[in-house]
């Protein structure tokens, strides 16, 4: 996965290094996630449907 994607991280990030995810708004169909404390590491690929669904579901 390419790792020049402008990553972002929650608005909700504490940024002292806790866990947290960051995703690239960079495929339209699809949500590259990735742990920020392993930026080269493996990265999650999910189709856009399942992570808004994802998402709606952690906010109810």
């Amino acid at each position: 996965m390419n790792t020049e994607y402008a990553w972002r991280k929650s608005s909700y990030s504490d940024g002292v290094g806790g866990s947290c995810l960051e995703i690239a708004d960079c495929i339209s169909d699809l949500v590259p996630v990735r742990d920020s404390k392993t930026p080269h590491g493996p990265t999650l690929l999910f189709p856009a449907r399942a992570w808004a669904d994802f998402i709606t579901a952690l906010a109810t």
